[in-house]
């Protein structure tokens, strides 16, 4: 199938707000205190608008990002709606700068407000555009670093709420809290309950070990970025040491990092985010990589693109749920008995509450 449409890129509209999240969004390596977003309307001469966000951890990176992302217009207005097409253009122009870190994030924006485009376009939700069905697809619940009984309570409501996976962020300051973090966990949802940890890139590859070994009892699915993200040798080195599978993947800037981390032998599973491995066009690149390499495959937050592109990923793995952009999103995914499915209508999911953000509007 052409990934294509003769219409034409017209304008973008670029909007930056901070959204309020549930509760802080503690680990090891710091706190999300909101969801810092810019939104993108890719606007169409065919009166189409593809949408998209991105999310920058910290509201010191929402205006530079709204800018860079703003500027793009120039370059890709009166483009056709390809968004391969789109993207090697940008990366072209960009090849001296580097594709990675704001750049990166620019270029993925606009490739995820295309591929919306022209679904909506096609009249398809996203994942039957790439050729696959919107599927049930499991799901875990994406949880902060608590203490035992914060952590207990936290699972009982995402139990009532449809949820029966959990990964929780660990690497407290004493590592015996971790155990009684996953102890407690399974106290609440069942001895069998899937569970994966996250250390969030804060200790040395000989801490994480020690750490991880204390795990090794607890049936975990995996340890995720277990040192710093870019250290690829020093995850490998926890992966030879210990019993648990590792996970990482979420901080690779394209498909280039993915290949090197697998190339050092990083990480039993992958993790790629949709905005950091270079959007749509990027995740189908990485989906390839992985099932070349038999690697399963897990999202990273964008759950509502995700959900899409899981449905079209060989590997697919496991779904991650932490709720960024629902304070915005009139149509949010549905959790139900431990899946999630990708909406149904055309394109990836995503409807502006525009009352909600006129209120957030930063």
């Amino acid at each position: 199938m052409e990934y294509r449409e003769e219409a034409k890129v017209r304008a973008l509209r670029v909007r930056t707000l901070n959204a309020p999240l549930e509760k802080p969004h503690r680990t090891a390596s710091g706190t999300v205190q909101s969801a810092p977003l810019v939104l993108v309307d890719l606007q169409t001469d065919a009166g189409v608008t593809g949408c998209a966000y991105v999310f920058l951890y910290t509201p010191l990176a929402l205006r530079p990002a709204a800018s860079l992302i703003a500027n793009l217009e120039a370059l890709v207005r009166g483009a056709p709606v390809a968004p391969g097409e789109v993207r090697a253009m940008l990366q072209g122009r960009f090849r001296l700068l580097g594709n990675q870190g704001l750049v990166g994030i620019a270029v993925a924006a606009i490739d995820m407000a295309l591929w919306d485009a022209l679904a909506k376009l096609r009249g398809v939700a996203l994942a039957r555009l790439l050729g696959a069905e919107p599927a049930a697809l499991p799901v875990y619940d994406s949880l902060g670093q608590m203490g035992p009984e914060e952590t207990a309570r936290e699972v009982e409501a995402s139990l009532e709420r449809g949820f029966r996976a959990f990964k929780v962020k660990a690497g407290h300051p004493d590592p015996a809290t971790d155990l009684a973090v996953a102890r407690a966990i399974r106290g609440v949802a069942g001895e069998g309950t899937w569970l994966a940890m996250d250390f969030n890139q804060a200790f040395s590859a000989a801490e994480a070990i020690r750490r991880a070994r204390l795990l090794e009892g607890e049936g975990l699915a995996w340890i995720e970025e277990p040192v710093l993200a870019e250290d690829f040798a020093g995850h490998a080195e926890v992966r030879r040491a210990i019993a648990i599978p590792v996970q990482t993947g979420e901080n690779w800037w394209g498909v280039a990092d993915m290949a090197k981390a697998i190339a050092a032998g990083a990480s039993d599973h992958v993790m790629p985010d949709a905005m950091k491995i270079g959007g749509v066009s990027g995740w189908l690149e990485a989906a390839a990589l992985a099932a070349r390499h038999d690697l399963a495959l897990s999202s990273h937050l964008f759950a509502e693109l995700s959900a899409h592109l899981l449905a079209a990923t060989p590997t697919a793995h496991r779904l991650e749920w932490l709720d960024v952009a629902g304070a915005v999103n009139e149509t949010p995914p549905v959790i139900a008995d431990g899946a999630l499915r990708a909406c149904e209508a055309p394109g990836c999911g995503l409807r502006w509450n525009e009352r909600a953000i006129a209120k957030l509007g930063a």
